[in-house]
C-alpha cells in the first residue's frame, strides 16, 4: 500500500467516524483480521459467524467485534441469517482485505513510523513533542501509536518525556544471532512437555500455506511482503503457542515484531520460488507435528532455520 507523504488527523477524525465510510482504526483492523481468519480457515459460503468465538480469538469484547462485522456486512462479505446472526455471503479465498476495507489513517501512520525507523530516518530516541509536528498529529494520536509499539516490545518509555525504540536487526551478525535465538527457543517449544498440536490453532495456518502455494503455482501472481510475513509469522507463533509455555510463545512473538520493524523498510514482493520453498518446509513440519513425530519435526525446523540463517539479511522473511 502506498503511504501518503503527510497524514493529517486529529482525535475527532480518528475516534468519531461514521460506520463503513470512515470506521475507527480498531474496527478496520479487527475487520481485516476477521476476514483473514475466515479466509485462512477455509470457510464456505453459509458458515455461521459467532461473535463470542471471535471475541475470544482476538482477545477483545463483543462490541468491537460486532462493529467490525458490520463493516464486512457493508462490503457484502457477510449477510444476515433469516432468523438471527450472520453468515459468510461469498467466497473469500482470493480476496485481498486491502481491496475491500477502508484504509485507516492511524494504521498508515503506524506503518510510516515503522518504515522510517527501519530506514534510520526516525531517531532511536524520540519525544512526543518532536513527533507531533513531524507527522502533523495530535499528542493523543502520537501517544496511541507509541503505546502500540510499546505493547509489541518495540519501544519503551524513558525517564522523563522520551521514548526509545528497540535495537533493530541491522547487519548480518544481528540477523544470525536472531536466528540462533529462534532456533533455541522454537525447538524448545516443540520439546515442551505440555506441547499439544491443537488442530484449531494449526488448521488455519495450514490452509493459509496451501492457499499461498496455489497462488504461486499459477505463475501469474506474486505475493506481497506484508501478506507473506503475516502467514510466516502465524506459522512460527502457532507452533510456539502449542508449547503451552507463554514465555516461549512471547519470545517468538517478540522476534517476529523485531523482524517486522526491520523488514518494513524493504520489499513489496518476494521471489515466488523462495516463498514456495518456505511454504513446503513449513507444511512438512506441520505434517510431522500432526503425526506425533516431534523429534522429526524438530529436526526439520532446525534445518529450516539454519538454511534461512545462511541467507540472513534484511528483507528476507522465512
Amino acid at each position: 500500500m502506498r503511504m501518503p507523504e503527510e497524514v493529517h488527523m486529529n482525535e475527532t477524525i480518528i475516534d468519531r467516524q461514521p460506520r463503513s465510510e470512515a470506521a475507527s482504526p480498531l474496527q478496520i483492523d479487527l475487520a481485516r483480521r476477521i476476514l483473514e481468519r475466515i479466509r485462512d480457515s477455509g470457510w464456505t459460503v453459509g458458515t455461521r459467524v459467532s461473535v463470542p468465538d471471535l471475541a475470544r480469538t482476538f482477545g477483545v469484547s463483543r462490541s468491537p467485534v460486532s462493529a467490525a462485522l458490520e463493516l464486512l456486512v457493508a462490503q457484502g462479505i457477510l449477510s444476515p441469517f433469516e432468523t438471527r446472526g450472520l453468515q459468510l455471503a461469498r467466497d473469500v479465498a482470493d480476496l485481498d482485505p486491502e481491496d475491500i476495507l477502508p484504509s485507516s489513517p492511524l494504521e498508515e501512520l503506524y506503518r510510516r513510523m515503522m518504515r522510517e525507523r527501519a530506514l534510520d530516518q526516525l531517531p532511536q530516541e524520540v519525544s512526543e513533542a518532536e513527533l507531533m509536528p513531524r507527522y502533523q498529529a495530535s499528542r493523543g494520536i502520537v501517544r496511541k501509536l507509541l503505546l502500540r509499539f510499546a505493547a509489541e516490545g518495540l519501544v519503551q518509555r524513558l525517564p522523563g518525556h522520551g521514548w526509545r525504540f528497540a535495537d533493530t536487526l541491522v547487519g548480518e551478525d544481528a540477523y544470525r544471532e536472531s536466528y540462533d535465538f529462534r532456533m533455541a527457543v522454537e525447538c524448545a517449544a516443540l520439546r515442551s512437555p505440555m506441547f499439544n498440536a491443537d488442530p484449531q490453532q494449526l488448521a488455519p495456518v495450514r490452509r493459509a500455506h496451501e492457499r499461498i502455494l496455489a497462488i504461486v503455482s499459477t505463475g501469474k501472481t506474486l505475493i506481497g511482503g506484508d501478506e507473506w510475513f503475516r502467514i510466516n509469522a502465524s506459522f512460527h507463533e502457532g507452533l510456539a503457542a502449542c508449547s503451552g509455555n507463554r514465555f516461549l510463545a512471547d519470545a517468538v512473538r517478540q522476534q517476529n515484531n523485531l523482524r517486522r520493524l526491520q523488514e518494513s523498510a524493504g520489499f513489496e514482493e518476494l521471489p515466488a520460488e523462495r516463498i514456495e520453498q518456505s511454504c513446503r518446509e513449513h507444511l512438512a513440519i506441520l505434517d510431522a507435528v500432526e503425526a506425533g513425530e516431534i523429534e522429526w519435526a524438530e529436526a526439520l525446523l532446525r534445518q529450516h532455520l539454519r538454511q534461512a540463517s545462511e541467507f540472513a539479511a534484511p528483507q528476507r522473511s522465512i
